[in-house]
């Protein structure tokens, strides 16, 4: 087990973008660093039970481990199939995306694991990516095909799903149906706190400099189960737009490239959380779901925030 260290960092601060985003931040509060040392950190799950928060380190094929209560780090899995975005139920059970094994699976409290999605209309998944639950317990996740591109975050090999689609997951049949067909690399992904629209990135700018590099606002129909029509939410000012999450107001705070982007839910982005790293995901944790922990690059940072996270 590692012990971290708190500091003042270089490269951290704030951009006040917009008056709104002073309230977001208390006094004198600043980014900590809370262990570094690997590749590509992504995916960070909050567990409420146990103060704990796992992530994923994508190209040394593990997942790790922050205990809030000892402030320590250690490894939790590995090998890990290349796991990239994680998120926790309401039973409280890890669900994640694997590259390697280009699936969704859930973990059970006994220790094994649930195969959600693996193919669709017969053919394998390319790479699910990054995943969220709706509260009819329906799994929501990404399909880019990053993790078949290379060896780098899984196992380069031929796509055989047409192209990156949106799926669900149905939590009564298990069957997997495609919400969204039009997205070059959709990745990110998250509700609105009323669960009437839901928010997706489309990272294709990261191999192609004319493809998109966004979120789109989409209206969740009244089944909860598809999608209806889609707005441009905010186009990325720096980098990519990678995982994001929600507060309780609405706001979406997600990845980008000089750190942590602050959205009012009107689109106008209000402020941003400087880290020194490429950021590549966030998390909503602590007792009272205020603290924001960041994936990015080698490292995993956090910062306490007046929002808290749903």
């Amino acid at each position: 087990m590692a012990t971290t260290a708190f500091g003042i960092l270089d490269g951290t601060g704030f951009e006040r973008l917009d008056p709104r985003f002073n309230t977001c931040i208390p006094g004198p509060e600043r980014l900590v660093r809370l262990w570094t040392g690997a590749r590509w950190c992504e995916g960070p799950a909050w567990f409420a039970a146990h103060r704990t928060l796992v992530w994923s380190d994508i190209p040394n094929n593990r997942m790790m481990r922050y205990d809030e209560l000892n402030n320590t780090v250690g490894l939790w899995r590995q090998p890990s199939n290349n796991t990239n975005g994680n998120t926790v139920d309401k039973q409280g059970r890890l669900i994640s995306c694997e590259h390697l094994g280009r699936r969704v699976v859930r973990n059970e409290p006994d220790g094994t694991q649930t195969v959600l999605a693996s193919h669709y209309q017969g053919k394998r998944l390319n790479s699910p990516n990054d995943v969220v639950v709706h509260s009819d317990g329906g799994v929501w996740f990404t399909d880019p095909s990053y993790g078949i591109l290379s060896d780098y975050e899984g196992l380069a090999a031929e796509q055989e799903v047409a192209g990156c689609y949106v799926y669900r997951v149905d939590p009564a049949t298990g069957a997997v149906e495609k919400v969204a067909d039009d997205f070059v690399k959709p990745n990110g992904l998250a509700f609105s706190p009323d669960e009437s629209q839901l928010y997706i990135a489309d990272t294709g700018a990261s191999h192609d400099d004319a493809a998109p590099r966004h979120i789109r606002r989409f209206q969740v129909n009244a089944d909860g189960k598809s999608l209806g029509a889609s707005t441009l939410f905010a186009d990325c000012t720096n980098g990519l737009f990678d995982g994001f999450r929600i507060d309780t107001r609405g706001r979406l705070w997600t990845s980008a490239a000089d750190g942590v982007h602050a959205y009012d839910p009107d689109g106008t982005l209000i402020g941003k959380i400087l880290v020194p790293e490429v950021v590549s995901n966030v998390c909503f944790g602590g007792v009272s779901r205020n603290r924001l922990f960041i994936t990015a690059t080698t490292s995993l940072y956090s910062i306490y925030l007046n929002a808290r996270g749903l």
